[in-house]
């Protein structure tokens, strides 16, 4: 019997079959201990946007570390990585001027960025503002806010009364987030968390025209609009660094962590839009009293630093978007396939492969993995595809052959 407890796992099943050990990584595939190799078709968990294996990660990591690991940010203390980092942030962010809060993860992130929109409405003199509201199949991470946010029933279930009041609304019709905030009242509400293309839910992709809506909406209202980019940010949306970029939306806040380090170190970063920051910075006396003791981790910032360089010297946001047209194309077929609903595809290095039976998705993860290809479940019965960035296309043609294997032995 192991020590590791697994995150979303149920350990018997687990302790029964034992674990998926993985030993090494490089490009799109890992090896197992045994020395099989698989693609990986989710990147780690959406994040290994260079790839696995980049030594040049581990060389800025060691670098780093033997000069000075790490140190608190607190207060006035800085690294210089840090410092550079925010600036290279602050200069790819959808919103001008925005000041950047580091993190340790995700759900750090959106814990932030809800604090932070409840705490903004307060310096502002508008206190009364606290409702937060997120949508069905959304998954905003596991803290506390995040929960209470997320759309996906189950990831709610146990844990009683998560605090601050959450609604949810419906994710693909901008009314509904219209009705809510006049059922509630826009003078109380604080902010609306959207990811631009749905995650863990299922990868769902917004409907036409969804995003500018609900961004006119909270604009109407006068509620701050914040991005959950986590899943989509540093060019898994293809073309762009941010979807928020790539669809203008303006956001008041994006959430982001995973592809800022491809996983290489845990870290994540939220930018604040400058109008947001301002009661902060406006004068001496006002403390934001939140923060992490790894936000800004000195290595993690110079590994952050050398991984957005990796992308942009091997044009890897152009490779998002080949990789967008390739999974439509090689993945798109595979609705043909008896046991398949649906394939969700057409934005950014992203899609879901879904399954009339949503019971049948963990065990055709089991009988990919037996002919080489790694991936997960997600939302109801979906396959996760999220590769990295350096698939070629003929790997995504192995994937979708693999794919077309391995579905008819459900």
């Amino acid at each position: 019997m192991g020590a590791l407890w697994h995150p979303f796992s149920d350990m018997a099943a687990v302790e029964r079959a034992g674990e998926f050990v993985l030993a090494r990584g490089e490009g799109a595939y890992v090896w197992d201990e045994a020395g099989t190799r698989y693609l990986d078709a989710t990147a780690g968990l959406w994040f290994a946007n260079v790839g696995h294996g980049r030594a040049e990660l581990g060389e800025v990591a060691a670098q780093q570390m033997a000069t000075l690991a790490a140190y608190s940010t607190f207060g006035d203390n800085a690294a210089r990585p840090t410092i550079e980092l925010a600036e290279k942030l602050a200069g790819i962010a959808p919103v001008a001027g925005s000041r950047v809060f580091l993190t340790s993860g995700g759900s750090d992130s959106v814990e932030t960025a809800a604090k932070l929109a409840r705490r903004y409405w307060v310096e502002v003199g508008r206190p009364e503002k606290t409702v937060v509201i997120g949508r069905q199949k959304a998954y905003h991470g596991m803290h506390v806010a995040g929960t209470a946010l997320g759309g996906i029933p189950g990831n709610r279930e146990g844990y009683g009364d998560l605090g601050p009041r959450t609604e949810i609304v419906g994710w693909d019709a901008a009314e509904s987030l219209r009705e809510t905030i006049e059922r509630i009242g826009p003078g109380n509400v604080a902010a609306f968390f959207c990811e631009p293309v749905l995650g863990a839910g299922g990868v769902y992709p917004p409907p036409e025209g969804y995003l500018t809506e609900v961004r006119k909406i909270c604009t109407e209202y006068e509620i701050l609009f914040v991005a959950d980019e986590v899943v989509t940010g540093y060019g898994r949306i293809g073309g762009s660094w941010f979807a928020s970029t790539r669809f203008g939306l303006e956001p008041d806040m994006v959430a982001t962590a995973k592809g800022l380090t491809s996983g290489y170190l845990p870290m994540g970063a939220v930018l604040v839009g400058p109008h947001v920051a301002e009661p902060f910075f406006r004068e001496p006396g006002t403390w934001l009293r939140h923060g992490y003791t790894y936000s800004g981790h000195a290595t993690a910032a110079a590994v952050a630093l050398a991984n957005l360089e990796i992308i942009e010297r091997e044009g890897l946001l152009d490779e998002a978007a080949r990789l967008e047209v390739t999974i439509a194309r090689e993945l798109g077929p595979l609705a043909e396939l008896d046991a398949v609903a649906e394939v969700r595809c057409g934005t950014g290095a992203l899609a879901a492969v879904q399954l009339h039976d949503a019971a049948l998705a963990p065990r055709l993860v089991l009988a990919l993995r037996e002919i080489g290809v790694a991936t997960r479940a997600v939302g109801a019965g979906a396959l996760q595809i999220s590769p990295a960035f350096v698939m070629t296309d003929e790997q995504v043609r192995e994937l979708a052959e693999g794919l077309r294997q391995g579905i008819p032995r459900l």
